[in-house]
């Protein structure tokens, strides 16, 4: 028997799995390539339903994994010494027994829109075009119109003369012709209602009603809205020609549905009251809604096999690896498997801002988000410049592969390690790329390529080995954004990218009443020389009230560049303001 010192203990901890193996001429223990795969395919199944939040299929999920940490006896570290975190979502919309629009029928002539605000109102009727206020086109739809307290009736789409490429054999519209900005810009006019009709239609939009829901936006954007097919338009803006007075009573029905979710949360303990946090989310879109880009088989099951079945099944095997060895863990780890990521990291979020540990003692946090689908040899890795030790590492570490990774710096971007980013916890985001399949129900389980997703576990297994064992702490480093793989997101708000511009603020997905509050702010930055700091949360944008993201990016998008804007914010429950000048985009 030999016998080792514990040097030479944390040295041997840090060799990756095939090291190890070679080194004891033995095979070490090793990510399963069918355990993985059978993982996947029980939470892509069928009765799975997707996994969406709300869904009986979530509540399977969470218990499949729950028992599957339990069964490798991992320390419940949830609330109340279970393995549940359990918060409340709201996980959509419907129309109430409410909804009126004059004599019209609903689903007929007309049909409310999923994020209209709830209410009713009487009012005059004014037709605003487009309903576009665009400066860079010197186009206003409002300038010789009071529609302050009315009802307005607008058209879809975008004048022809904003598109910019004439010869395109395809339109690229401008962010004027969204359903939200239009809603925003009556909403800041005065208006309190729009009704939208489709107009001229061309051969590839035809003049039926928005289905209920597949459009994306705010739980609620702050005015009643609805569209209406173009025969009513028509009889409407004729009698607005022929200068009849047109008012309409008008009442709008949603009701928002909510539902309880959980994270899962398994802790093996180590030697020190340290630890590194290895997360996944489970959740997806359900039976899709205004995420799937399948939006004609909504109601279908989105099995989510790859997004994110296989970072779960990973993140299952890890945690059967690591309870192999117990007791002989420097720091601990602990394993969280995110609910409501989907619809916003809102799973990561509620843990950050509620750790069932002491969140100062995270050393460290490795998310794998869509692994299954390694495509020759890709890789992709980020957050590699958030940990002083993490560059050396990984160098070391991915030797052993024969991955070909594509880095990236920053720690932030559409999945759960922006959260902890955020805290200024050290991140590292596994990651095997974007297909076809991505958000649509053909994502299922006999797609994912379980050898080489096994081998992504193994590598994630050697990182964290190496994080738990290693004499140094890496510190937090903060890394500007820089986009990058998986940063389908909700609108930036004044990050890097985008249009409009240049702000400097990064959005925290924790939900507040009104507002948008930040998880940081670029140093250097307009909104950094300002004075806005991490926490602020933003009310007021010149005259314009902010109380979502969506605010913020239609104020953002319809200023110019060197613009003095009088920001409204929250810090510390005080309402203060700064003058913020903004800059050119980087």
């Amino acid at each position: 028997m030999s016998v080792l010192t514990r040097k030479s203990t944390i040295w041997l901890a840090t060799l990756p799995v095939f090291a190890l193996a070679l080194l004891f001429g033995q095979k070490a223990e090793q990510a399963s390539a069918q355990r993985y795969v059978d993982d996947v395919k029980v939470l892509a199944a069928p009765e799975m339903e997707g996994r969406g939040a709300g869904t009986k299929g979530s509540e399977r999920a969470s218990k499949y994994i729950a028992d599957r940490f339990k069964e490798v006896k991992l320390q419940p570290a949830g609330e109340n010494k279970s393995y549940w975190q359990t918060f409340q979502v709201t996980t959509g919309a419907k129309p109430g027994t409410e909804n009126h629009l004059g004599k019209l029928k609903l689903d007929t002539d007309y049909t409310p829109l999923s994020f209209s605000s709830n209410g009713q109102v009487t009012a005059p009727v004014v037709f605003a075009g487009h309903g576009i206020t665009a400066p860079e086109f010197h186009h206003d739809d409002y300038s010789h119109l009071d529609v302050k307290d009315k009802i307005v009736l607008v058209l879809r789409y975008e004048p022809k003369e904003f598109q910019k490429d004439k010869d395109a054999k395809e339109r690229i519209y401008t962010h004027h012709s969204s359903l939200v900005s239009k809603a925003i810009n009556a909403r800041n006019h005065g208006a309190k209602a729009v009704i939208l009709a489709n107009g001229t239609v061309d051969p590839s939009h035809q003049d039926t009603l928005i289905r209920f829901g597949t459009i994306s936006g705010p739980e609620n954007v702050g005015i009643l809205m609805a569209q209406v097919k173009n025969s009513v338009a028509d009889e409407w803006i004729k009698e607005l020609k022929a200068g009849k007075p047109l008012e309409l009573a008008m009442r709008v029905d949603i009701k928002r549905e909510q539902a309880d979710v959980r994270n899962v949360v398994g802790y093996l303990p180590g030697q020190s009251n340290e630890y590194i946090v290895i997360g996944a989310h489970y959740d997806h879109l359900g039976f899709g809604n205004e995420s799937s880009l399948a939006p004609s088989q909504i109601g279908k099951v989105h099995a989510g096999a790859d997004d994110n079945a296989s970072g779960t099944a990973g993140l299952l095997e890890l945690a059967r690896l690591f309870a192999g060895r117990k007791g002989d863990l420097k720091r601990g780890v602990l394993f969280i498997a995110f609910a409501g990521e989907e619809i916003g990291l809102l799973g990561s979020s509620q843990w950050v801002n509620h750790p069932t540990l002491p969140i100062e003692n995270a050393a460290a946090m490795l998310n794998m988000d869509m692994i299954g689908r390694v495509n020759g040899s890709k890789l992709f890795i980020g957050g590699t410049g958030t940990g002083s030790t993490f560059d050396e590492m990984l160098k070391k570490t991915v030797a052993n592969y024969d991955f070909k990774v594509d880095y990236s710096e920053d720690g932030f971007s559409a999945s759960d390690h922006t959260s902890f980013t955020a805290k200024s916890v050290p991140v590292l985001f596994f990651f095997s790329g974007l297909h076809g399949d991505y958000h649509k129900p053909s994502d299922t389980w006999e797609k994912i390529n379980g050898p080489a997703s096994a081998k992504v576990v193994n590598l994630v297994y050697d990182v964290a080995s190496n994080l738990v064992a290693s004499d140094a702490r890496p510190k937090f480093q903060k890394v500007e954004p820089r986009g990058g793989p998986h940063s389908v997101a909700p609108p930036s708000g004044g990050g890097g990218g985008g249009y409009g511009p240049y702000f400097g603020s990064i959005p925290d997905f924790a939900p507040v009443e009104k507002g948008v509050k930040f998880s940081d702010v670029r140093a250097g930055s307009p909104a950094g020389k300002a004075g806005l700091k991490a926490g602020d949360i933003l009310i007021g944008f010149g005259d314009k009230p902010i109380n979502n993201l969506y605010d913020f990016t239609y104020a953002l998008r319809n200023s110019k560049v060197g613009d003095v804007v009088t920001v409204k914010f929250i810090r510390d429950g005080k309402e203060m303001t700064a003058p913020v000048t903004l800059e050119a985009r980087r």
